[in-house]
């Protein structure tokens, strides 16, 4: 069976179409289960939206919500559509996301680290002019906000674990004993990462974490799953059957999908 847990629409600003488009494109690609998962607000901010081209409006949440419930409804039988959220991680922040997240019904929330030492971990030029040792430092506190959401609760997948390296792909090869920290501590915890095929859209031309670091989860007893990460309804279950063959030859025998924050197993 097929499915996809990342796909976004047009409440976030920057991605296109309807909620029902991505449905609909995940029915014409064969897909048993379809999550809709946009990005969450920014629950801290005193506007209601603070970043339109980014994040959905404050005042929109509740609506965004009622709508995959009521699509949900109406698709059922058809494809099993699942209410997700990508929430943002801000460590300062987890406990009024948490309590706003606790008052809906969702299948299951993934966590995603954009901000990294208050810099958008897409912004390429955030590595200009610094020294080896620094960009250590940099890859470090990475991580180390990616392993504070992993032991949050928050979550049940961790959303492209190094798409810091989306725009900068020198970033796999900085040196850091951080990542592997990071993948024994998800493990430990019970959660999966997401093989995310938007990094194939960007500079560094593949798909998130890089294979490397998906041996490493394997070692760690990681789940996985899978994310197209869609911002336009062709894309939907983006090369679904291309990382299902990967993950065989790295040597996993099943990935993982939620419903109701309960862990469904799918054969490879």
């Amino acid at each position: 069976m097929k499915f996809d847990l990342h796909t976004h629409h047009k409440r976030c600003g920057h991605a296109v179409g309807t909620i029902r488009d991505y449905i609909e494109a995940g029915i014409s690609r064969g897909l048993s289960v379809i999550g809709i998962s946009d990005h969450s607000p920014y629950f801290a901010s005193e506007l209601d939206q603070e970043q339109p081209g980014i994040a959905m409006a404050k005042s929109e949440f509740a609506r965004y919500v009622e709508e995959v419930l009521s699509l949900k409804e109406e698709y059922k039988g058809k494809i099993d559509v699942l209410l997700g959220v990508e929430s943002d991680f801000f460590p300062e922040h987890a406990e009024l996301y948490r309590q706003i997240y606790e008052g809906y019904p969702f299948d299951y929330i993934i966590g995603s680290v954009h901000l990294s030492g208050g810099v958008s971990i897409f912004n390429k030029k955030r590595w200009n002019g610094l020294t080896e040792e620094q960009k250590v430092e940099q890859k470090e506190i990475y991580y180390d906000l990616i392993e504070q959401s992993a032991k949050s609760g928050m979550f049940q997948i961790l959303g492209h674990i190094d798409a810091m390296r989306g725009f900068y792909p020198a970033f796999s090869e900085i040196k850091t004993e951080a990542v592997d920290r990071t993948l024994k501590t998800i493990g430990e915890c019970g959660i999966a990462i997401e093989i995310n095929t938007s990094g194939k859209t960007k500079d560094c031309g593949g798909w998130y974490p890089i294979d490397a670091i998906l041996e490493r989860a394997l070692h760690y007893g990681v789940k996985v799953t899978f994310g197209s990460d869609a911002h336009k309804p062709e894309r939907v279950g983006d090369d679904w059957d291309e990382v299902a063959a990967r993950l065989k030859e790295i040597g996993y025998r099943e990935w993982v999908y939620y419903k109701e924050k309960q862990m469904q197993v799918v054969p490879l």
